[in-house]
């Protein structure tokens, strides 16, 4: 599979050069974003100097209601589509579609509206998973790459995920949200994840 993924840190993700996913700590003013997508409006999803670092007049934001109140506060004009979970929808050529993204009791409750992604590219699904616990929704989700938090603390660990990963079964998982914010896991829990994911499905490494 002909994958064009980069991870700038953290949960901070690229595909394509130009589609990105919560944007954070992009230093450099590339004005190359074709769609953002975003999670939910915490400061390491939703960093308004990175996006206007990657924005440009055409770029399509799509986002939860708590991120667009944000951007819209920021003077951001550009075409903004606001999701909840459970919702599908286009933004160019891609398909997307939400799903509930949270926490058992803390951080990111379920009624707070946060949403994680899956999206069609070139024919190829991706599912970004957001800041989210090993919830009964991740069961279902049928997808070829699977970008999923290890960090803990704000999302499942490394065991969590790797269980949760093997259910779902991708060709190709990514572990995010770690070795970047205090209190998430190092470089470690790479290992831990690695270790625990069915040899048959492809662990990449995209975290410096």
């Amino acid at each position: 599979m002909n994958l064009n993924v980069k991870i700038n840190c953290h949960s901070s993700i690229c595909i394509d050069d130009c589609i990105y996913i919560d944007p954070f700590n992009i230093k450099k003013s590339l004005k190359n974003a074709k769609v953002i997508f975003i999670t939910h409006s915490h400061f390491d999803h939703l960093d308004i100097d990175s996006i206007k670092n990657i924005l440009n007049d055409k770029t399509k934001i799509v986002c939860t209601e708590d991120s667009f109140k944000i951007l819209k506060e920021s003077g951001i004009l550009n075409e903004i589509i606001v999701v909840k979970p459970n919702q599908s929808g286009k933004v160019w050529e891609i398909n997307f579609q939400t799903f509930p993204s949270y926490n058992f009791g803390h951080h990111h409750f379920k009624d707070y509206g946060f949403v994680g992604y899956t999206l069609e590219i070139n024919k190829i699904k991706y599912t970004i998973c957001g800041d989210t616990d090993a919830t009964p929704e991740l069961k279902n989700i049928k997808t070829d790459v699977l970008l999923i938090p290890i960090g803990g603390t704000y999302t499942m660990d490394a065991i969590e995920a790797s269980s949760i990963t093997n259910l779902i079964k991708p060709k190709i998982v990514i572990p995010t949200h770690y070795n970047f914010i205090e209190g998430t896991a190092n470089k470690e829990a790479e290992k831990t994840f690695k270790n625990l994911v069915n040899k048959d499905i492809e662990v990449l490494i995209k975290i410096l």
